[in-house]
């Protein structure tokens, strides 16, 4: 197989992804396996890569002892696949063209989301469709899951959110490029109807992410004024949600807020609902984790242990990345996941891709608003977001790559306008 034909799967993978982990699966896996052939090195001597490789062999030790028995085994398949992907992705997002390409692909097949979410909404849209015969099904929950929240093509409105939430940077800086005003006005409606859906999945990460990222999607020039702009959005939030603040303050705040947010933000349910928040799952993490610190109790430990001896209801995950695979993994491969994710982010910011075009700053901004999310909750457990998280990193991987090609420092080009390829896709 050319790598170019691996490139053409790769994209359209990328495309699918969002409307069906089935078709995009086997797009992305001829797209690996065309990425793992005539590579300049094997996966174990790629320098990104091996903390992972490392990780993953404690993750099959830990799993020989898992408290968890058959789940500890199952649970590794949210991360060695994964890991496999991180690498033969990088050759078809080893140039800004190829991480702009991909960029549209991800905005372009981001459009079944918006409309099945804002028709479930409005027009009271509801699934399943099926189409070939069943490889693609959306199951689109009549009134939102949960009630009253969009959800669209996914199975809760966290995880709409966090989808929308990552690629709304790549939109914004769609709307940036010079690609003429057809495309950029294409770019501004889904960017605007992003906004609204993110607003309705009622999600507190997504509607973080949206203000998160706009100030590296434009660009360090802009922040004189677009840092007061965001605080004085912001302010009503921080004003119901900062102890202190006086009582006139904090009700004027809360009538600017929509009461269905509200609830969320100060996740009212009665006395003892403070065990259900993040902070009572985060103590009882640590207790596991302190019980077990080196390889962990095995995948799903959180979600089996919890109810039985925390509190007597199930929650899922723990709602922290570097918790949940402390709990499961142990310490070790938790500082050798968490410690790479955030070199790579550090590593990109220190080679200047800030100062690059508006989708190289938008592909840093999407890869920071997902690792946050991961700070309070775990899109990662659905696969359509796992993928999309080990793509952007891959891409980052590329983009340190190529610039240790290229030391050079290259012309600001932190206006909207600047572009290499103002017609390329």
């Amino acid at each position: 197989m050319t790598s170019d034909r691996g490139g053409q799967a790769f994209r359209l993978g990328l495309f699918l992804l969002p409307s069906s982990a089935l078709l995009s699966g086997i797009c992305l896996f001829v797209a690996c396996v065309s990425g793992s052939r005539g590579r300049d090195r094997p996966v174990w001597q790629a320098r990104w890569t091996q903390p992972f490789l490392v990780a993953a062999v404690l993750m099959l030790v830990g799993a020989l002892g898992a408290e968890t028995g058959a789940l500890g085994w199952a649970g590794l398949g949210n991360w060695l696949p994964l890991f496999w992907a991180f690498w033969a992705f990088q050759p078809h997002l080893a140039s800004e063209q190829q991480r702009r390409q991909a960029a549209w692909m991800l905005v372009a097949g981001t459009l079944p989301v918006l409309l099945t979410g804002l028709g479930q909404m409005f027009l009271g849209w509801q699934g399943p469709w099926q189409l070939g015969g069943g490889a693609i099904i959306w199951f689109v929950a009549p009134g939102g899951e949960p009630q009253g929240r969009l959800s669209a093509l996914f199975d809760y409105a966290n995880i709409a959110g966090a989808w929308l939430g990552v690629v709304w940077p790549l939109m914004l800086a769609a709307v940036l490029r010079p690609d003429g005003w057809w495309r950029r006005g294409a770019a501004l409606v889904l960017t605007l109807s992003t906004v609204v859906a993110v607003v309705l999945t009622q999600s507190r990460n997504a509607m973080g992410a949206l203000a998160l990222s706009v100030p590296f999607v434009m660009g360090p020039m802009q922040w004189v004024w677009l840092f007061p702009l965001l605080l004085l959005l912001a302010s009503p939030l921080v004003l119901v949600l900062l102890p202190g603040v006086p009582s006139g303050w904090r009700q004027l705040a809360m009538a600017l807020i929509p009461e269905p947010i509200l609830d969320r933000l100060l996740e009212r349910g009665g006395p003892t609902a403070w065990k259900h928040t993040r902070l009572g799952q985060w103590g009882y993490a640590l207790e596991l984790v302190a019980a077990r610190p080196w390889l962990g109790w095995g995948a799903a430990a959180f979600s089996v242990l919890y109810p039985i001896y925390a509190a007597k209801r199930w929650h899922g995950h723990s709602h922290n990345l570097p918790l949940e695979l402390a709990i499961s993994h142990g310490l070790p491969v938790m500082l050798l996941i968490v410690g790479t994710v955030l070199l790579l982010l550090v590593v990109a910011l220190r080679r200047g891709i800030l100062q690059k075009a508006p989708m190289e700053r938008a592909w840093w901004a999407a890869t920071l608003v997902l690792v946050a999310m991961h700070a309070t909750d775990l899109p990662l457990f659905d696969s359509r977001l796992n993928i999309l998280g080990w793509t952007l990193l891959a891409g980052l991987a590329a983009f340190n790559q190529e610039r240790e090609q290229t030391p050079l420092p290259r012309p600001d080009r932190d206006a909207p306008a600047a572009s290499p390829e103002p017609g390329a896709p």
